[in-house]
């Protein structure tokens, strides 16, 4: 038995919410509702001149563990945070959230990353995010017995773009391989996708046995419009691939089979941010739990639209009483 079912790797990231009107944002030059990266400067500017709000610990690998520990799996994450106040923040949270987390906060460096959400009286988030510490994190973070400890190391696709995270990934991909654990790795975005193409496709090929997407990240994979033939190619490969396509469900391809789940109906619909994450996090606890695949969907997307049902990427309800409560 490994010591943990799952370990990710990703960025470590406080979101912090915050309820302004339309003029907060115009009279800093910033578009509402878009997603943007900003500065050390913006990002404490920003942060300083943003009403009472929210601090909620986010990170697309870091919810899906946090996500998968709600389920009853063992968890274990290792991300970079600096000995700030948002950084201790995320180690709170995290570990409160029963997944395991030593990696030790720097100082001096960056701070801590934040995703700083302007909440219009529209209901708009206008999304400011400062990656910081969490971009940072090299080799000298990456503890190799834990890695051979864990069954499945999640690896999310947000953190392939600089170089010494990308590299750590690297070896730990190399580590769980010849430990024979098993490699799970999130697509993240379109543009993640269209930076990295040739890399993703070479660890679909040779180096990942779970693959999670959704329809849009699949389609910029294969570089197509058609939905079906990106599918065909990924039928190709040896992996489990896994594609989310929002209310309609998702589609597992595995073991030579195809598996289709349906969408939960949601009454609405209040903040999409982690539908992604939970759904992965709740497939892969699922998984280790030696369920079906098509219950591994089931629950990846009961667990989806729990965190779209509220603000914040981490689940609020009870997770395991949930499923039970519609799979028993």
């Amino acid at each position: 038995m490994p010591q943990y079912d799952i370990l990710a790797m990703g960025n470590a990231i406080v979101d912090v919410i915050s309820s302004e009107t339309p003029d907060f944002l115009s009279s800093r030059g910033i578009e509402h509702g878009c997603m943007r990266l900003i500065d050390a400067g913006e990002a404490e500017a920003l942060y300083g001149a943003m009403g009472p709000g929210r601090e909620i610990s986010g990170g697309s690998a870091a919810n899906s563990v946090v996500g998968a520990a709600a389920l009853g799996a063992r968890t274990a994450f290792v991300g970079r945070v600096a000995g700030d106040q948002l950084g201790q923040v995320f180690t709170h949270d995290i570990r409160a959230a029963g997944v395991a987390f030593d990696t030790a906060a720097v100082t001096g460096g960056r701070p801590t990353g934040r995703c700083l959400i302007v909440v219009t009286p529209d209901g708009e988030r206008t999304m400011n995010t400062y990656l910081g510490a969490c971009q940072e994190l090299d080799a000298s973070d990456l503890d190799a017995e834990l890695v051979k400890a864990s069954g499945i190391l999640y690896l999310e696709g947000y953190l392939w773009d600089p170089a010494a995270p990308r590299a750590a990934m690297q070896a730990a991909i190399k580590v769980a391989r010849e430990a024979g654990n098993k490699v799970a790795f999130t697509l993240s975005d379109v543009f993640c996708v269209e930076g990295h193409r040739a890399d993703f496709r070479s660890l679909l090929e040779s180096h990942v046995d779970i693959m999670f997407g959704n329809e849009n990240e699949v389609k910029a994979l294969y570089q197509t419009d058609d939905i079906d033939a990106a599918m065909a190619e990924l039928a190709k490969h040896a992996c489990i691939t896994v594609v989310t396509r929002s209310e309609k469900g998702a589609v597992v391809l595995g073991g030579g089979h195809r598996y289709e789940v349906a969408g939960e109906r949601m009454a609405k619909v209040v903040d999409t941010t982690g539908a992604g994450d939970l759904f992965a996090g709740g497939f892969m606890a699922a998984l280790v739990q030696g369920r079906s695949f098509p219950d591994c969907a089931r629950i990846g997307c009961i667990s989806a639209a729990e965190v779209i049902s509220h603000f914040g990427a981490r689940p609020e309800a009870d997770l395991r009483a949930l499923i039970a409560s519609k799979l028993g």
